[in-house]
């Protein structure tokens, strides 16, 4: 019977490895083995009858509601170049220093990211907009191509992240079953606002290295991060610092209202992502980008990654429901039981696997897929819900950076100039990832950092 459990993860692996899409390898899958289980007599049609229940529960989820609200606000967001002008002008006003646009890369991407959780928009709005410029200027190309990688990704931790949005939803229910396994029928839980306010101190840590890189870089290398000269800046003084003024205020306040509203306990992530979606629309209508041409295609991106996300959750509810009914849960507590080190052994564990399939799997499927498998056991063992959920989002942003496989690399490849070799963006990545796996080891020995605010300011 504990074979069973094992074989659906191969089976999922080999389909997965085919290309066929995601929601339908899982559902296939699970139909496959349940229908195998009722003729082999090993399943009966009582195990399936919770299916429809699930399918309401995600329908009736109102935390899933930020998911199609938040992609709208990035989307709405990259289609209004509110990026392109907080990139021009912060870049103009950073260069004359050295490694002054690498600055300024940072703090962008780290805007950006606050301001729409989008990865794979981030990378290559940058990718498009800055590569070009600092390869002008004469910054080394591994290094300009790390820092736009590494800064892209930074949509995976700093809030409102979708990635966070998608853990919160799936922790959440993880935990309550993990209270039922220790015999507690406590009603407490684990909010996306949880994940979002934990994440925001390690997410400002990790900002605060990068900056830290770049500036150590352009001291002892300067050849490698050049400062621009004053006129090629083209910097006119008051001028210019009005035209920052301008790009800063709109992103500073769509963060502030988002943000603001959830850790002052004013609004859930839910309904912060619909002030968001909205201030989004304000924004592109005061800059002169709304029109029904880009409010079309907005819709439609929206859409089309709104399915995709319900979709694999669908069908990643039938795989976990057929797993566990053929026993899984109980072979991954003994896999976990026998490992050396207890919970540190089994925790260790469970972020190798999340990091290795952050190779070949988007972090939605590792969400849906991995953590309702693992994580009731983990937190049933006494791990904390919030320090889990953003531990697995630093990993997931670090498997996404790390060749030959990271999903950023692909992005920035797609977008980069045909001089810039593949290998001097592998080159490039390595101090970044370096520096992601420090600050993985920074939260894995001060679980504070993750847990202490949410805890401050919800008791």
């Amino acid at each position: 019977m504990e074979l069973i459990p094992l074989l659906m993860f191969v089976a999922v692996g080999v389909t997965l490895l085919s290309g066929y899409p995601v929601a339908f390898c899982l559902g296939g899958v699970a139909l496959i083995f349940a229908a195998g289980g009722l003729l082999g007599g090993s399943l009966s049609m009582t195990d399936l009858t919770f299916l429809p229940g699930r399918l309401f529960g995600i329908i009736e989820n109102t935390s899933l509601m930020a998911v199609p609200l938040f992609v709208f606000m990035g989307v709405m967001l990259e289609k209004s170049r509110v990026a392109e002008r907080l990139l021009a002008s912060m870049g103009r006003l950073l260069a004359v220093f050295p490694g002054g646009l690498g600055l300024a890369i940072v703090l962008v991407g780290a805007l950006l990211a606050a301001s729409t959780g989008i990865v794979g928009a981030t990378v290559v709005t940058m990718g498009l907009l800055s590569l070009p410029t600092m390869l002008r200027h004469g910054y080394n190309p591994g290094l300009a191509t790390g820092l736009i990688c590494a800064t892209g990704t930074l949509g995976q931790i700093i809030p409102p992240s979708i990635a966070l949005v998608l853990l919160g939803d799936v922790l959440s229910t993880a935990y309550q079953e993990a209270q039922l396994r220790q015999g507690l029928w406590s009603l407490d839980t684990v909010s996306v606002g949880d994940l979002f306010v934990g994440a925001l101190v390690p997410g400002l840590i990790l900002v605060g290295m990068y900056l830290l890189y770049v500036v150590v870089i352009s001291t002892l290398r300067p050849e490698q991060a050049p400062a621009m000269k004053r006129e090629d800046a083209n910097i006119e003084g008051g001028a210019e610092a009005v035209s920052l003024l301008g790009g800063l205020v709109a992103p500073l306040l769509l963060i502030t209202a988002v943000l603001g509203s959830i850790l002052t306990g004013l609004a859930t992530a839910t309904e912060a992502a619909g002030v968001g979606a909205f201030g989004a629309l304000l924004l592109a209508a005061f800059g002169r980008h709304l029109d029904r041409h880009i409010l079309r295609e907005t819709v439609r991106s929206t859409t089309r990654v709104t399915a995709m996300v319900f979709m694999i959750l669908i069908g990643a509810s039938l795989f976990s429901l057929v797993f566990r009914a053929f026993g899984g849960d109980e072979t991954v507590e003994h896999l976990f039981d026998a490992l050396p080190g207890g919970v540190l052994g089994a925790t260790l564990v469970v972020m190798l696997i999340v990091f290795l399939l952050g190779f070949i799997l988007d972090f939605m499927e590792i969400t849906f897929v991995v953590v309702p498998i693992v994580g009731p056991v983990l937190l049933s063992m006494g791990v904390d819900p919030v320090w889990l959920g953003v531990m697995i989002a630093l990993n997931l942003q670090t498997s996404f950076l790390t060749p030959p496989f990271g999903f950023a690399l692909f992005y920035l490849r797609g977008v980069a100039p045909p001089e810039v070799r593949t290998s001097q963006i592998y080159k490039g990545v390595i101090p970044f990832i370096l520096i992601q796996l420090t600050m993985l080891g920074i939260l894995a020995l001060f679980p504070e950092l993750a847990t202490w605010l949410p805890g401050l300011l919800y008791g």
